[in-house]
C-alpha cells in the first residue's frame, strides 16, 4: 500500500479519550490527532517515542492528522490505524503474496453472512476449481508485543465479545460446507511468531482452539513499515502450543 504523502515523523506524548492523541512536531508544537484504534493499545504508546502520522485536507474533519505507526518498548514500530488491515490483506491477495488464498476470482469487501448480524471482512469466491465453495476471511491487526519476546505478537490486547463472536460465525460457515479463514495481519516490524492472548481473554483463546480444532483456517502475515508504504511481505508461524498457557 503506497502512501501519498509519505507520513510525517512526530514525538508521542499521550493518547486520551480513547480516539486523541497529543503528539510533538519537528518544530516543538502540540498537534492533536485521531487515534483510529479501539484497543487498549498495550505496549503501543511509549511517551516520547518516534511516531508517525498522516494528514488530511477534509474540511469536515475536526482533526487534520492520523495516528499510523507508533514504537513499543523494545524499539519496533507497529501499524496501529485499524482501518489499514482490511486494504492490505485484499492487496496481498491480488498480487499473489498470500499463497494460501490464490485461485479466486472475485474477491469483495464487508458482505453480511451468518447468523448474528454480522458483516465479513473479506469473501473470496469463483475459485477455478471449485466456484460453489467460498472463503470467508476475517482480518484482525495485531500489535501487542509479548513483554518476554518482542518477537511474539499476542491478540487480543483487551477483552473482545465481538471477535468471540466472529469465531462463532467463520465456524458455521465452515459447518456449511465453506473455507473460513481468521487472518492475523501483523503491522509490527519484529514480528516472528503470533499467538493467542489467554491471559488477557481466556475465552477468546479457547473459542480460538476450538474453531482451529473444527476447521478454521488461522494465517498470519507480518509487515514491513515505511512512511511512503505499508505492505504485508512474509508468513508468520502462528503458535497454538501457546494458547492455554
Amino acid at each position: 500500500m503506497k502512501i501519498s504523502p509519505p507520513l510525517e515523523q512526530a514525538t508521542l506524548i499521550t493518547r486520551y479519550k480513547r480516539f486523541f492523541a497529543d503528539i510533538r512536531l519537528s518544530n516543538q508544537s502540540i498537534f492533536t490527532v485521531h487515534c483510529p484504534n479501539t484497543g487498549s493499545m498495550r505496549n503501543c504508546l511509549v511517551a516520547e517515542s518516534n511516531c508517525w502520522f498522516s494528514r488530511s485536507n477534509d474540511p469536515k474533519r475536526k482533526l487534520k492528522g492520523t495516528l499510523e505507526i507508533t514504537t513499543t518498548p523494545s524499539g519496533h514500530k507497529v501499524g496501529v490505524n485499524t482501518n489499514r488491515p482490511n486494504k492490505l490483506v485484499k492487496e496481498a491477495i491480488e498480487n499473489g503474496t498470500i499463497t494460501e488464498l490464490q485461485g479466486y476470482q472475485t474477491v469483495q469487501t464487508e458482505v453480511r453472512y451468518g447468523e448474528e448480524n454480522s458483516r465479513i471482512d473479506l469473501l473470496l469466491s469463483d475459485h477455478k476449481e471449485d466456484r460453489s465453495k467460498l472463503c470467508y476471511i476475517e482480518v484482525k491487526n495485531v500489535t501487542l508485543e509479548a513483554d518476554r519476546d518482542p518477537t511474539l505478537l499476542r491478540f487480543p490486547d483487551a477483552i473482545t465479545s465481538r471477535g468471540v463472536k466472529h469465531l462463532r460465525e467463520l465456524q458455521l460457515m465452515v459447518d456449511q460446507g465453506h473455507r473460513a479463514v481468521l487472518f492475523f495481519c501483523v503491522q509490527h516490524s519484529g514480528a516472528q511468531k503470533v499467538t493467542a492472548a489467554a491471559d488477557i481473554d481466556p475465552l477468546y483463546a479457547k473459542t480460538l482452539q476450538a474453531a482451529q480444532q473444527n476447521g478454521v483456517e488461522i494465517l498470519a502475515y507480518g509487515c514491513r513499515l515505511q512512511p511512503d508504504e505499508i505492505v504485508i511481505t512474509r508468513k508468520l508461524t502462528f503458535n497454538r502450543q501457546e494458547i492455554i498457557d
